[in-house]
């Protein structure tokens, strides 16, 4: 039975935190202000109750954008808001220090649809039961914890409400997926926005010891088709090959001949070079000096189904069809590909086309999208700091922050015309309390800090 939970004193308003100070070698302009004026990041029990009623009540409803949770939000004078493409939402939050950088934060918020069956309670029930608060989006776009849509708001309503005004501007955007994403992002562009950075919900790839990882650049993708043309037939009277055993042998290759590893290319080597004080010996010096033993990284890498999406493009068969009763003239299949960064589409194509080596089989790109450069993580990218300082404050067991891949998709990539600093991030700790929500509060008040970041360049 589907079960969707999250902890009742779960992490909320990841997003609005996330925009923290600097990191320890190197402070922020500004930072005298912030403590100043720092509206505590801690919740009163009547907070804590609020913030959770209002959880259930979104979920009770069989919508994602619930204006009636948040009033301060929408009726104070400084926000902005606006319905783009009917269905996407996007609220600017205008600072009083126009010299500062503005930034960006944006979650999703459409759903998947969710019919009774398979849930042990009704889907928009909100039911809280064992601690836990049941129903459709808690550990989503409703959720009260991540760098999610119901967060972000929440996290805005709580800081208003404690007289907050930021210095430096900053948009939310939530878009109904890419094609809300491209709306927005289109409608920005007209105007000639320009943002320091934009912080999204996704993560930064799968976890190796206790750390976090700030997604700095996530794969492209490809949709691919396969398809194989053959007179039809009779199963009596079958030829040597059909359609359907042509196209099997050439999904049966690729999927025997994976891709090039690309490990030493993209961020994977710097996230292992910067977690390789963390782990015992050997390991530490075989990681310390990944010139020498980076082969035999990237060996060990290859063996976790998880651990190879980050060192390969990876392939999966999605689909299938060919075939009613008799010898088919047509078989069709989809696969799809989720590019390394250190590759482009079109590389990838003529791997899979050397790789089937067979004419018979027509390939036809559905959707495909090269991946995004990575986002600069040094000292000076202020989003990076910023979440980097934040994740150690608020969650002190953990160790060590390094950048990552992302290694599905999100909608940030329709936003690269407007930055070079993307930062995918979600801190998704269920039952751990409320360390999360305050990740929320003080990354909208730390990003009043006046350092503006240098210029930087995409690199791979």
């Amino acid at each position: 039975m589907a079960r969707h939970g999250v902890y009742v004193l779960g992490v909320a308003a990841v997003l609005l935190l996330g925009i923290s100070t600097v990191s320890r070698s190197k402070g922020l302009k500004g930072r005298e202000h912030q403590r100043a004026s720092q509206i505590p990041s801690q919740f009163s029990p009547g907070e804590r109750f609020a913030m959770k009623e209002a959880l259930k009540g979104a979920i009770r409803i069989p919508t994602v954008f619930c204006q009636q949770f948040f009033p301060t939000v929408f009726k104070t004078s400084f926000i902005q808001h606006e319905v783009v493409g009917e269905y996407s939402h996007l609220l600017t939050v205008r600072g009083s220090d126009p010299s500062l950088h503005p930034y960006m934060l944006m979650a999703h918020s459409d759903v998947v649809p969710a019919p009774d069956e398979g849930w042990e309670v009704p889907p928009f029930s909100g039911l809280e039961h064992d601690g836990f608060i049941h129903g459709q989006g808690t550990l989503d776009n409703k959720n009260s914890d991540g760098l999610k849509c119901f967060a972000i708001l929440q996290a805005l309503e709580l800081l208003l409400k404690r007289n907050y005004i930021p210095r430096r501007s900053f948009s939310i955007a939530l878009g109904h997926g890419h094609n809300g994403a491209q709306k927005i992002s289109a409608l920005l562009q007209t105007r000639g926005v320009k943002l320091a950075f934009i912080v999204d919900e996704k993560s930064g790839g799968p976890s190796l010891i206790l750390s976090y990882r700030i997604a700095g650049s996530e794969k492209g993708l490809i949709n691919l088709s396969l398809q194989v043309n053959m007179t039809p037939g009779h199963s009596s009277a079958p030829p040597k090959e059909t359609s359907i055993s042509i196209l099997a042998a050439a999904v049966s290759r690729l999927e025997q001949t994976p891709m090039l590893n690309m490990f030493g290319s993209g961020p994977s080597k710097m996230t292992l070079q910067e977690l390789a004080h963390e782990f015992p010996f050997p390991a530490n010096i075989i990681l310390s000096n990944l010139w020498l033993f980076g082969p035999l990284v990237s060996r060990f890498m290859e063996r976790s189904y998880i651990t190879n999406t980050l060192v390969r493009t990876t392939m999966a068969l999605i689909m299938f069809n060919a075939g009613v009763n008799v010898i088919p003239p047509v078989a069709q299949a989809i696969i799809n590909m989720q590019i390394h960064p250190a590759q482009t589409v079109q590389e990838v194509l003529d791997l899979i086309k050397n790789i089937v080596a067979d004419s018979r089989v027509q390939f036809h790109v559905l959707n495909a999208f090269d991946p995004l450069p990575v986002s600069p993580s040094d000292h000076q990218a202020l989003g990076y700091q910023l979440l980097h300082q934040i994740i150690q404050s608020i969650f002190p067991e953990v160790s060590t922050v390094v950048p990552g891949i992302c290694i599905g998709n999100t909608d940030s990539r329709h936003y690269a015309n407007l930055t070079t600093g993307i930062y995918r991030f979600n801190p998704l700790y269920l039952g751990t309390g409320l360390n999360s929500r305050k990740i929320s509060v003080q990354f909208i008040q730390n990003a009043d800090a006046d350092q503006e970041p240098a210029p930087h360049r995409h690199e791979l």
